[in-house]
């Protein structure tokens, strides 16, 4: 995979697909279905009307060129910079354009998906080459994927060019039995405190980094709270004299 895609769009054999919304809608009718319903109830007591709804799998996403939309402005410089990306991959002592797993464009963000034995590399021919010069890390997000086998954990970038005025994130995923993913702290030394909070909430090891503790739980708290298979629940909640169960002996919601 190149910053230049996948291969496989529409424009890849050389005729234009024709009428691509609908063929989008019959790709995900297709797809398999991850779960059923939409509230906790399992049998006839879930009277919302929801019950029989299907909720399928979202397939692997890749943008093709061209990145920029000429009817979207946030979109202008993604050509320049996926173009500069590629030539500073292809560098003296660069990891390569399949660093780069594939791109996504989408609601005017583009996001290059950086293979993690190759995320610092990317993250620092990001900051010093000058026709990219992304030299702020505003955060790392961090994202729980359980129905994605293989790579159920993922950790967003969100990077600034001050020089360009331009903004890109790049996306790295690890498995639950290998949560590991290299610190860029050393590339940005903001990330630090970013990269703590996606290890307490989530369990993403950074490795290098500095101090990796938590930074929001308690030092002695088990698990990952934000992660979509923490258990619901805690401690009882009790106001004015009224008790409020904790939410997992409640109506559960998917």
């Amino acid at each position: 995979m190149s910053v230049n895609g996948n291969g496989n769009g529409p424009d890849s054999g050389g005729e234009q697909e024709e009428n691509l919304p609908a063929r989008a809608g019959e790709e995900r009718l297709a797809a398999p279905v991850a779960r059923a319903g939409m509230f906790g109830a399992k049998t006839t007591g879930d009277t919302s009307g929801y019950g029989r709804l299907l909720v399928r799998k979202t397939p692997p996403q890749a943008s093709e060129r061209p990145f920029t939309d000429p009817d979207d402005p946030r979109t202008a410089a993604f050509d320049g910079v996926a173009d500069a990306l590629e030539r500073a991959l292809q560098g003296e002592g660069a990891p390569g354009v399949r660093a780069v797993e594939r791109v996504l464009v989408d609601r005017g963000e583009i996001t290059f998906h950086v293979r993690r034995e190759h995320l610092r590399e990317v993250a620092r021919l990001l900051r010093d080459d000058p026709d990219l010069r992304f030299e702020l890390c505003t955060g790392v997000s961090g994202v729980h994927y359980p129905d994605d086998t293989g790579r159920e954990l993922h950790a967003v970038n969100h990077l600034r060019s001050l020089t360009h005025n331009t903004e890109i994130r790049i996306e790295t995923a690890c498995p639950d039995a290998d949560p590991h993913i290299p610190s860029i702290v050393e590339v940005y030394p903001t990330n630090d405190w970013h990269e703590r909070e996606a290890w307490d909430f989530f369990g993403i090891v950074f490795d290098g980094h500095p101090s990796l503790t938590r930074i929001e739980m308690p030092d002695d708290w088990h698990g990952h709270p934000q992660r979509k298979d923490y258990p619901l629940g805690g401690i009882p909640v009790e106001y004015r004299g009224a008790t409020i169960p904790p939410p997992d002996e409640r109506r559960s919601y998917q």
